[in-house]
């Protein structure tokens, strides 16, 4: 997430226990995990609703993907009995001639 090296950390440490002094610093650096902590589990929480979103996506894409191809099935069919019957239409006035 954040492009911190050693030296980068070890500057910020130096200059807060400079400005906050030695007493202070442990429970700062405690307060400081417990923020993060929380942090880390947030963006957790938000990949994982975003995942979950896009794989709701997904499937309600597939579902109307093959209700698409069941309406194109059934029209299909219908043709196919339709041209059937003007087959067996014209097959009988043939046989009547």
């Amino acid at each position: 997430m954040f492009d911190f090296g050693f030296w980068e950390i070890a500057i910020i440490g130096v200059i807060t226990l400079i400005v906050v002094g030695p007493e202070r610093m442990p429970s700062l650096a405690r307060k400081a995990g417990l923020f993060v902590g929380k942090l880390n589990k947030f963006l957790s929480k938000v990949k994982k609703d975003i995942k979950d979103e896009l794989k709701t996506d997904q499937i309600k894409e597939q579902l109307s993907m093959d209700d698409e191809k069941s309406i194109i099935s059934d029209i299909t069919n219908e043709a196919k009995s339709t041209a059937n019957l003007f087959n067996q239409e014209d097959s009988k006035q043939d046989d009547s001639k």
